[in-house]
């Protein structure tokens, strides 16, 4: 074990680069939370399609948020910092030059530019090929199809590529000046062989890259090096802490809800949203629905994404929403789901497809849209809100019921600060028809850094022993005559998002021909 503070005041900080904001937390060396901090960033979409983010913002709110938080919770309390440790959403890609600067902003893990180059891919024998040495599903999100994208619509800046980064590479890289991808968020990017865990030769070849524009694979325990001496100074840090690359917010998430046995499953919902389960094998899916990431040569994490969580219920807070307090987007969203709680189970006949961003699992379908099913003249403001929560979890649902094609599922965890108020909670046990069990620190991605650190620190013997401290304190159990209602209209739900197929296909081409 790593030698630690004699006081007894060591911390660990957790890094979390989230897709609209960083989440900094830090804990004793008992797992304690000592304290937490975030900072907000905005996405950009310049057009239909297309997710940016600022890299420079990001990496200044970072800052800005790390430093006010060391100030005000660690250095004034006297806690010393042994080990800061990150993790970060899966999928974005940065061009950078030769001297680290950016080519404009990140593409993020929402972008769907790629349509075409994923169409192009998805149904062929070297599309399968690559799914199944990757397993990461062939979709716009993709590192390698945005790559693709660049090569065949910016071919200036692709030839003047240095390197293509992930944002979590671009922060570490600025922090430490080297350039390095953990296997976790390597296994992410389509481009990465997940059986003997190095690039893979044929995903390479068709985004037209070679290994040396990417940054080099280390493994979730790597330390990339000491801060650079400027930011010791302006953070208050000593060289001797230990900066961890640590892993992707997915396979952290699992590990922070303790989902490390057969029978149990994780539910993730902040801005996006996943359902994940932890295994020794890799999850094949001759339909390809699924992704199977790397935590460690050990452990694969499967399971499907949805682009759709939190955000859609902000969008609709945003849009529809009573603001008493100029900006105050929190008491909106909390008086919205208050009269969400006033509407029965099923919302009165009303249906929500929540796709306004495409979708990923499980029909994989970029061009799919949102859309209000099953209006009438009764319904008020307060259907549309119920609908629109139901509508997210049977999304979510529909990913489960996939998995249940090959996992037996006995119990779930969820975590988010979507997925853990109680409300959704609940609704999400009756909806699968499962207990639903909620640890106390909601966000399961900080706990899962935490024990991936105090791992690499001795404090546990390995990441089985970490996963078994968690401890679920709220437990739902599912209402079975909601659950018999909620199945009827979860078939509807289902129907209406293979029907409308043809239709998302026809509106967005519509929209490219108008652009």
């Amino acid at each position: 074990m790593r030698k630690t503070n004699h006081k007894g005041k060591d911390c660990i900080i957790t890094i979390e680069l989230g897709t609209n904001a960083v989440r900094i937390f830090a804990f004793d060396l008992k797992g304690a939370l000592i304290g937490f901090s975030k900072g907000t960033y905005p996405t950009f979409h310049p057009q239909p399609d297309y997710s940016e983010q600022d890299p420079e913002q990001l990496f200044i709110t970072m800052l800005y948020v790390l430093k006010n938080f060391l100030t005000e919770k660690i250095h004034s309390e006297n806690y010393t910092v042994v080990t800061i440790c990150f993790s970060a959403s899966m999928h974005s890609v940065l061009p950078i030059d030769i001297n680290g600067v950016p080519f404009g902003n990140a593409i993020t893990w929402a972008d769907n530019r790629g349509k075409n180059e994923a169409n192009a891919l998805k149904n062929t024998a070297l599309g399968k090929k690559i799914y199944n040495a990757t397993g990461t599903p062939i979709h716009p999100m993709s590192p390698l199809i945005k790559i693709t994208w660049l090569k065949n619509n910016d071919k200036v800046n692709f030839k003047k590529t240095f390197k293509f980064l992930s944002i979590k590479s671009y922060i570490i890289q600025q922090l430490t000046g080297k350039y390095v991808i953990d296997h976790s968020i390597a296994s992410a990017t389509g481009l990465f062989n997940i059986h003997n865990m190095d690039w893979d030769p044929d995903a390479l070849a068709y985004a037209g890259i070679t290994a040396d524009k990417l940054p080099d694979l280390v493994t979730v325990f790597h330390s990339p090096g000491k801060l650079r001496k400027e930011y010791q100074t302006s953070l208050g840090l000593s060289a001797q802490v230990k900066i961890l690359t640590g892993s992707s917010d997915g396979c952290l998430a699992a590990l922070g809800a303790g989902v490390w046995s057969e029978g149990k499953a994780t539910i993730t919902i902040e801005d996006s949203g996943a359902m994940r389960v932890v295994g020794k094998k890799v999850m094949q899916d001759e339909k390809e629905r699924f992704f199977n990431y790397v935590l460690t040569a050990d452990y694969f994490v499967s399971g499907g994404p949805t682009n759709n969580g939190g955000v859609i219920f902000e969008w609709l807070a945003r849009q529809f929403g009573d603001f008493k307090n100029a900006y105050d987007i929190e008491t909106c969203m909390e008086e919205l789901i208050n009269d969400a709680t006033k509407v029965a189970a099923g919302a009165d006949g009303l249906l929500f497809l929540p796709y306004l961003l495409g979708e990923r699992a499980p029909i994989w379908n970029a061009n799919a849209r949102g859309c209000f099913f099953g209006i009438n003249i009764k319904h008020e403001q307060k259907h549309f809100v119920r609908a629109a929560i139901e509508g997210i979890l049977y999304e979510i649902y529909s990913i489960g019921k996939t998995i249940e094609e090959h996992r037996h599922i006995k119990t779930l965890s969820v975590n988010g600060s979507f997925a853990t108020i109680p409300f959704c909670s609940q609704l999400i046990a009756d909806i699968f028809n499962k207990p639903v069990g909620v640890s106390k620190n909601i966000n399961s991605v900080s706990l899962g850094a935490f024990l991936l650190s105090a791992t690499e620190m001795g404090i546990y013997k390995n990441l089985d022993a970490a996963a078994k401290s968690v401890v679920l304190e709220e437990t739902f159990t599912p209402n079975k005559l909601n659950h018999a209602l909620y199945k009827k209209y979860f078939e509807i739900f289902e129907r209406l998002s293979s029907k409308f197929a043809e239709e998302f296909e026809a509106i967005a081409n519509l929209q490219q021909e108008n652009r």
